[in-house]
């Protein structure tokens, strides 16, 4: 029983002593000590370990998933991955570093990923396989109406206020954001988990109910044990992330730099380690006709994101005096807003087909464009 249980948890034990390893070593390795290439091949090693590591993180988030059932799993998973972003932009900021934008373009990245990459192939593999699929509609209306206020209010209307420079904030609208930003999202758990939490699950058709207990369980590779051990493993998972999470954004802004690569592209890389594995999870639920779970997935992660995000870097900036840009540039916000739009569009009725993700593909390809233009 130990032997396996010490095999399944082989990503978290390796994550644990490279973590050792860089609190021994890590000044010696800094990248403006070791050059270029080894801080590439440090970067790459940090990156593989820390996506491994994540993968653990979803694996026990599943389990719980599959012991509390929906939406209680779905929202641990996306709460434990999430909470990996909003920890790894709080401990580079406490470090110090002066990146203004890091959370804007980190979220801006997390949304597009999901809403357009995630959703995209979700939709597009689902239906390539099962045609037309089928969710509750109200969950992934609830989840929109509580998305766009965020991402108008957090990331578009601080470029145009003019109460302070850039994309920035004054103090009063950061107060007002922080505050809005709990209590919206605190209401949308309690609706969530407590009220009304049916409109987040799909009861689906005796007949199709057989066919999918036939034919696949989501959580059938993994090895489901109690709730306090997958509690304990997804916290002994996620620690050792969270502060690997600082050494890796060194190496990536110095990486960036060294390559003459654009600052956005370092926060869609810090968004894509954190999305990875939710991102397989959602993807497998469509191919297996479980799309409620897809979209919770995906909604919930956007969502989790901008609720969670936007007042802890306003109160970390806040207490340690750092600027804090949230306003996109013009162009993010003509992407944001398009793909808004057609999320909207995309989920007005309770069935999905492969056009919708196909549309949703094509707008991740122009978000990867501008990166880069």
């Amino acid at each position: 029983m130990w032997l396996s249980i010490i095999k399944s948890e082989i990503a978290t034990i390796v994550c644990a002593l490279t973590l050792a390893f860089f609190l021994l070593f890590g000044a010696d390795l800094a990248p403006d000590r070791i050059g270029v290439l080894p801080s590439l091949v440090l970067l790459a090693g940090l990156f593989l370990v820390m996506l491994w590591a994540a993968f653990s993180v979803v694996r026990h988030a599943e389990c719980l998933a599959s012991i509390l059932g929906e939406p209680y799993g779905t929202l641990i998973l996306t709460l434990s991955v999430i909470g990996i972003e909003v920890a790894l932009i709080a401990s580079i900021m406490i470090a110090g570093a002066d990146k203004p934008t890091l959370a804007r373009d980190t979220m801006f990245s997390i949304i597009m990923i999901v809403l357009n990459g995630l959703v995209g192939l979700s939709l597009l593999l689902g239906g390539l396989k099962h045609r037309l699929q089928e969710y509750n509609l109200q969950g992934a209306s609830a989840y929109l109406t509580m998305l766009m206020p965020f991402a108008f209010l957090g990331l578009i209307l601080p470029r145009f206020t003019l109460s302070a420079p850039g994309g920035e904030i004054s103090n009063i609208m950061a107060v007002f954001l922080i505050i809005l930003s709990v209590v919206l999202y605190g209401i949308f758990l309690a609706v969530q988990t407590v009220t009304h939490s049916d409109i987040f699950q799909y009861q689906a058709p005796e007949k199709e109910n057989a066919t999918l207990s036939d034919g696949h369980d989501d959580h059938h590779d993994f090895v489901v044990r109690s709730k306090a051990f997958h509690t304990f493993g997804l916290l002994a998972a996620l620690l050792p992330i969270v502060f690997l999470s600082k050494k890796l954004a060194g190496y990536v802004d110095f990486g960036m730099e060294a390559m003459g690569a654009p600052l956005a592209l370092s926060g869609f890389l810090i968004a894509a380690l954190i999305l990875t594995p939710e991102a397989l999870s959602a993807i497998r639920a469509a191919r297996s006709n479980q799309l409620q779970r897809s979209v919770n997935i995906c909604l919930g992660s956007a969502l989790s994101s901008m609720g969670l995000t936007i007042p802890t870097v306003l109160v970390v900036g806040w207490i340690l005096g750092q600027r804090v840009e949230l306003g996109l540039e013009p162009t993010d916000i003509v992407i944001l807003a398009l793909t808004l739009i057609v999320s909207l569009i995309t989920f007005v009725s309770k069935r999905t087909h492969v056009l919708q993700g196909a549309v949703h593909l094509a707008l991740f390809a122009t978000y990867l464009i501008l990166i880069f233009d």
